[in-house]
């Protein structure tokens, strides 16, 4: 073949071999498209040439264009203005496996980890394929943990300021918002982000936020009750808020930085979070566990107004077209939980003071979602009124489940 001489001779080329397939079905797959954009390569240009003049006239043609990097692929694809504008047919966001795919993912390397094992792996370092890829047979999360993030030579040690610097141009304002929000754990309004991370109104801040939503790693959430407007930003990506809370204050740790790490108080507020986090991406587990999947649903969460006494904040609500509300309480726990006299007061406290701030006139269920069982005494009797474990998370959820 002789030498291509730039990208238009390179598509011209592709369209003569895909020309000789013309009674076949062809799906041409573009990976990592934005690094085939390099400078003054003019490939967007070619491509733009090729799908407009070509491929699109061709009806047994699909075109698949992948790219990582998400500002990039926002910018010059999806908000194109040029020759690409309104093209896209469909678009395919692929994320993290849950954790039900984490553990089939596993297992089909020869791993197997008991579901307390991988939720603790979850937290550190989410459902991300390549991350997942790092953990070895015959060795704890703790251990592979403890080996892939605070070594030196471990496969995550390099890995946050690498991971930004590759997906997103100007880099450091990202972080900046990343940073932000992992030291405001209940998140923050759009207002707030701004003022706190020192970021331009208007359209820089807004692409900024988008770009790190479309990536995964902060997601908006509607407040119960309110409107998009008032939307709350928080950090979601679990590797990020592992690196700011552990790994970054303690580089210099030596052999069995995590095993010493986790039994700081540190430790306790992060797993807390953390299993927060994963609990609210697993939502439809969740209603699958009580039953609702095919009730009308919406998830949210809610705080009392700053001034109000005693204050309270529910970090997962999920209402119901059924006239119900479940008011779900997420503890992580090494061992069964149980429920003391003070604790329960906080539960009944806490519904007192969202009906009274409401006005629902909903039925309001409280539901426990916990690591392992609940063991019932005075306490949870009559006041706890659905529980679901870690095991009911590990379950297979379809298309139309997890849209709900």
């Amino acid at each position: 073949m002789q030498k291509l001489r730039d990208w238009f001779d390179a598509f011209d080329t592709l369209e003569t071999l895909l020309n000789r397939k013309r009674s076949r079905r062809i799906v041409v797959f573009l990976d990592e498209f934005p690094w085939m954009h390099t400078p003054k390569s003019n490939f967007l240009a070619a491509f733009e040439n090729f799908w407009n003049t070509w491929a699109t006239n061709k009806p047994n043609v699909t075109i698949v264009i992948c790219g990582s990097a998400a500002s990039w692929m926002i910018k010059k694809v999806v908000q194109n203005k040029g020759g690409l504008h309104n093209r896209i047919t469909y678009k395919i966001i692929l994320p993290p496996f849950n954790l039900y795919e984490t553990e089939l993912f596993l297992k089909s390397r020869g791993v197997h980890l008991n579901h307390y094992q991988i939720v603790q792996l979850y937290m550190a370092v989410g459902g991300i394929p390549q991350y997942l890829d790092m953990v070895k047979p015959g060795k704890s999360a703790a251990q592979m943990i403890d080996e892939a993030c605070f070594r030196k030579n471990g496969f995550l040690y390099d890995e946050f300021n690498e991971l930004y610097h590759s997906l997103f141009d100007e880099a450091d304002r990202h972080v900046k918002i990343i940073r932000v929000l992992a030291a405001k754990t209940m998140g923050l309004s759009r207002n707030a982000l701004i003022e706190a991370g020192d970021l331009q109104t208007g359209g820089t801040a807004s692409n900024l936020l988008d770009e790190l939503a479309a990536a995964g790693f902060i997601t908006p959430y509607i407040p119960f009750g309110k409107k998009l407007k008032d939307s709350i930003y928080k950090l979601t990506d679990e590797f990020s808020l592992f690196y700011l809370k552990f790994m970054e204050p303690n580089r210099t740790m030596a052999k069995g930085a995590w095993q010493k790490l986790s039994n700081t108080p540190a430790y306790t507020s992060w797993s807390g979070l953390a299993f927060e986090t994963l609990c609210v991406k697993h939502i439809a587990a969740i209603e699958k566990r009580l039953g609702i999947t095919q009730i009308y649903t919406e998830s949210s969460s809610w705080r009392s107004p700053g001034n109000h006494v005693g204050g309270a904040q529910i970090d997962l609500l999920i209402d119901r077209r059924d006239q119900c509300i479940n008011l779900c309480e997420m503890k992580y726990f090494s061992s069964a939980f149980s429920v003391d006299g003070r604790y329960a007061e906080v539960l009944r406290n806490r519904e007192h003071i969202f009906k009274e701030q409401t006005k629902t006139r909903k039925q309001i269920f409280q539901t426990l979602v916990t690591t392992f069982e609940l063991i019932p005494n005075e306490h949870s009797i009559g006041l706890i009124d659905s529980v679901v474990t870690m095991e009911d998370l590990f379950v297979k959820i379809d298309e139309k489940q997890s849209d709900s």
